[in-house]
């Protein structure tokens, strides 16, 4: 498939095609006899696993090192598998906090509701910890 379709068929761009296959997160497409990038359709779980990876906050470089290992095929399973686990345990733990910030914001949409107390920290100011900017002195 063409490049074209297959920003249709992903969801990437073009451009954003081209930039992952230039630093190594796509593999170099074949060309056809005009020097077309031809993408076989295989490419699209990659690139749909890429997105996960994405999504999840996986660093680029992360993404990066987990590609040359796939380029290097056999022997470096047990290398992908710690990228991916240790990957999954920061996504488990960013998912604890966000279920923390979610029942604040439940609670306090409960209280605007008119169903339960708002939570102390929200009926008083917090104590400033440094003075406000126009009555500090300059170094």
């Amino acid at each position: 498939m063409k490049i074209g379709e297959l920003a249709k068929r992903s969801g990437l761009s073009a451009h954003t095609i081209r930039y992952y296959e230039r630093i190594g997160l796509l593999p170099y497409a074949d060309r056809n006899a005009s020097g077309l990038r031809d993408y076989d359709a295989s490419i699209l779980n990659w690139i749909d696993f890429l997105g996960r990876l994405k999504t999840t906050g996986m660093p680029i470089r992360d993404m990066l090192r987990y590609a040359a290992l796939r380029e290097l095929g056999p022997g470096t399973e047990a290398e992908r598998r710690h990228l991916l686990e240790v990957h999954r345990d920061r996504v488990r733990a960013r998912l604890a906090e966000l279920g923390d910030c979610l029942l604040v914001l439940d609670t306090k949409i409960a209280g605007y509701a008119g169903l339960t107390r708002i939570l102390d920290y929200d009926t008083t100011l917090p104590e400033r910890q440094r003075k406000p900017a126009a009555t500090r002195r300059a170094r």
